[in-house]
């Protein structure tokens, strides 16, 4: 799945982030979220750098991912400001990330925009496999909250027939591609 969002042309990358864009842009959800939790696009990643700028130009409070300098796998979310000022890739991926920026609980956050390497129609997602995601927010999986509110973003050839899922993976409310919504069964 990687190999495939990877070999995406530059021109297809483009269209899909404005496909994207157009899909959530309009979503009741994203009108309606304060705090949102977003992801810089690597590796073949589909971009929500349009829905990112969006939300800055109304006022939202955007937030990017931040990872532990001590062993755990759990991230903290720091906010950005409309140029996207001060990211550093000082973690071990080589991922940027904002530094000195207000932090922001998972917990506090009205929509989390995750990425994936692959899903399934069921809203059942594939991460890269270290389980950041998964940490933090698996007070999800013991409560009945309904916030924050968690979408993946993919690429519509990121999708496969079914995933095996674990104890411990989070379930998503929807998966948002280039092409379609996949909405998660009521549980």
């Amino acid at each position: 799945m990687r190999q495939k969002r990877q070999a995406l042309t530059v021109l297809q990358q483009r269209q899909a982030s404005h496909a994207l864009y157009r899909r959530v842009v309009t979503s009741k959800a994203f009108r309606f979220s304060r705090r949102i939790a977003f992801t810089i696009a690597r590796d073949g990643e589909i971009s929500p750098h349009l829905l990112l700028n969006e939300a800055l130009r109304r006022g939202k409070r955007c937030y990017l991912p931040v990872m532990s300098k001590v062993g755990h796998d759990r991230l903290s979310f720091r906010r950005v400001g409309k140029h996207l000022q001060s990211l550093r890739s000082n973690n071990r991926y080589n991922i940027p990330e904002p530094v000195n920026a207000p932090i922001c609980r998972p917990r506090a956050f009205s929509m989390v925009l995750f990425p994936l390497v692959a899903f399934d129609a069921s809203c059942n997602r594939l991460g890269m496999g270290k389980g950041f995601y998964d940490h933090t927010f698996a007070f999800l999986r013991a409560s009945m909250r309904k916030c924050p509110l968690l979408f993946g973003l993919a690429h519509e050839c990121q999708r496969v027939e079914a995933l095996d899922i674990a104890p411990w993976d989070v379930k998503l409310q929807a998966i948002v591609t280039d092409q379609a919504w996949y909405k998660a069964p009521k549980s």
